[in-house]
């Protein structure tokens, strides 16, 4: 083999090294993409429970329902979480549990919010709007049912999507809760049905916060 031949031979890397290097770009590709596939679904599920808890809220409000305003309140909060996951994304594994452990305390916060109302409701309450309840719970659900659908691939992702995941499915129990009480209502005609679903999703806050500080906090220290 000439001189030429040789030295134009030495300037190709070996092989392997050339299929090293397309498979760790393929990787980064398909990564980005993931990230991408993630922001996307978050912005949408963000959307919606943006303008879910605006109208639940509402409807809340004049229906006098502490089931239907702890609903709304954990919509609010799955729109703070969803933007927090987004910020997060592709920012480490640090900043993953980071946004998980905020995510936990705000979880934390509106339990103590809610059942502050549910013990003024208790005090000053009158029997709320079935009807009301009937109809936005209902939205509610199917709201978040798109919502859980959606976030369903990403669920085990990383600590980031997973407790994104289970602020999720938490709004699916508690809009189930909301129909319950409505129904409940409008059967005993009396207003505690109410207040006991209202409870029950705050014990739902408490119980998710827990779980996902207990498996943030490690991570995010670590």
């Amino acid at each position: 083999m000439s001189a030429a031949a040789t030295t134009a031979l030495a300037t190709f890397p070996p092989r392997c090294e050339m299929d090293d290097c397309c498979s760790h770009k393929g990787q980064e590709l398909a990564a980005l993409a993931l990230q991408a596939d993630q922001r996307r679904v978050l912005i949408v599920v963000l959307v919606i429970n943006a303008v879910m808890f605006l109208a639940e809220f509402s409807a809340g409000f004049v229906a006098r329902s502490s089931a239907l305003q702890a609903d709304a309140v954990d919509m609010l909060g799955d729109a703070v979480v969803y933007g927090l996951s987004l910020f997060a994304i592709g920012r480490g594994t640090r900043w993953e549990a980071g946004a998980a452990v905020a995510k936990g305390v705000l979880i934390l916060v509106f339990f103590v919010v809610i059942v502050g109302d549910i013990a003024l409701k208790i005090a000053h309450g009158v029997p709320p709007s079935t009807r009301l309840m009937l109809i936005f719970g209902s939205l509610a659900l199917a709201a978040n049912l798109t919502c859980l659908a959606l976030l369903w691939r990403f669920r085990k992702l990383n600590v980031n999507m997973s407790s994104t995941f289970e602020c999720s499915r938490n709004d699916v129990a508690a809009n189930a809760g909301v129909l319950v009480a409505a129904g409940a209502v409008a059967w005993l005609g009396a207003g505690w049905p109410d207040i006991a679903v209202g409870l029950l999703i705050a014990l739902v806050f408490l119980r998710s916060a827990v779980r996902v500080l207990r498996n943030a906090w490690p991570q995010f220290r670590g």
